[in-house]
Parts: C-alpha cells; structure tokens; sequence
C-alpha cells in the first residue's frame, strides 16, 4: 500500500514537472495564447465569446507582444491547462469544481500560471469559495492602486475602470499572491471583459471600452513578465 503510494506521488511530480516546462516554453517561444476556463455548476462560462480576441488583437497593435488572436477555452482538470500563460474566467452564476480541477489549478499557479476572473455580476459568491478550496491558506487581499499591474504598460493611476454599473459601486480588484508573486487578479463591480466585445453588444462608449482594453493589456503584460 505505501509503495502504491509512493509510486502515485512520484508520477504525479514528474507530470507537474513536465507541466511547468510545457508553461514556461510556452511563455517564452511561441505566441501567446489566452484561454477561457470552461466550469460546471451552470454558470454561463461562455459569454462573449469575442471578448479574447479583440483584447488579443489590441494587445498586437499597442505592444510587441507576439499572440494568437483566437477564442480557445479548456477544462481546468485537463494537461492542455499548462499550455497558457495567462486563464481568464467569468460569468454570472455558479462556478463548481472537481477535486481533480482543483489540484490542477493549484499546480498550474504555484509552477508561474496566472488567473484573471472577472465577475460580470453573480459571480461573487461561488468563485470565492471555489478558490477557497484550491488555496485554503490564502484570502483574496485588495490590490493597491500603486501596484506594478496597474502600470505595467498603461498607466492606470485609479486601477481597473468602471464598465457597468451592475450595483453602482466603486470597482475593486483583488488578488492571491504565491510567495509574493501575484497569481490569480479578481475584479468586482468592474467588469472589463463586457469592454472588450465589440461596442454594440453592451452599448459602451468609446472611451469606456478604451479603458477597458488598457487595463486587459496590463494583464497580459504583468502576467507574462511575472
């Protein structure tokens, strides 16, 4: 039984070693990719499906970041998880995941991956107690404005913009941090990626859909020097 057991643990380090090689090269030879998590629990992880690709397509115009400008969405219990440098996960409802998930999404973020979830109204709840489980330890803390995210390209002196209103509250942006390393980036009562879809679906003026973009560039950009 306990050499059963060892031989598990073992396989285990050599897929999360394997894992981690497959992130970092990915960061540093091939274009950068970004993938919408796909969740069970009935939330609705697949809203705008635009909004990645028109934030990747600005990220190539005001950067010398190479990308692929593609929608791409992967299941968090799968190895194609260590294949992006940067997750992005949102919706309106519950978010539920495995005990499977969970351990991936932990390996993937303490071996350098990065997390941005954008809460675009219902969200709050679920995703906090499911991140819970995957850092028992670690509470989402607010991220000040004078924090390198909110200047790693732009300069956005107030943080993450204010798209919707949704309860007419000031935007805030939480975070979890592995060793000091800001890993997983949170916005509330903001809502940025509603931005990045083209101007007709939620009604957004210009300059709100300008600021929205700027700060999903920050992201990118602290994600991958990060």
């Amino acid at each position: 039984m306990i050499y059963k057991l060892i031989i598990k643990t073992f396989i285990l380090l050599i897929a999360i070693g394997l894992a981690a090689t497959t992130l970092e090269a990915q960061q540093t030879t091939s274009a950068v990719k970004l993938a919408r998590v796909k969740y069970s629990g009935g939330g609705d992880w697949y809203n705008d499906p635009t909004a990645e690709e028109n934030l990747l397509n600005y990220v190539k115009r005001n950067t010398n970041i190479n990308v692929d400008a593609k929608y791409e969405f992967v299941d968090l219990g799968s190895d194609n998880l260590f294949s992006y440098p940067m997750l992005f996960l949102t919706g309106h409802g519950n978010v539920n995941f495995s005990m499977g998930e969970i351990r991936n999404l932990r390996a993937y973020l303490e071996n350098g991956g990065f997390l941005y979830i954008d809460d675009d109204y219902g969200l709050d709840k679920y995703i906090r107690e499911e991140m819970k489980k995957v850092f028992p330890d670690n509470d989402f803390r607010e991220i000040p404005f004078s924090h390198n995210l909110f200047h790693s390209h732009f300069d956005l002196r107030s943080g993450a913009p204010k798209i919707h209103e949704h309860d007419d509250k000031a935007p805030k942006t939480f975070g979890i941090f592995i060793d000091k390393r800001l890993a997983v980036v949170y916005t509330v009562e903001s809502n940025p990626s509603d931005g990045w879809v083209e101007p007709e679906i939620h009604d957004n003026p210009p300059e709100k859909r300008e600021q929205a973009f700027k700060f999903g560039t920050n992201l990118i950009v602290f994600a991958l020097s990060n």
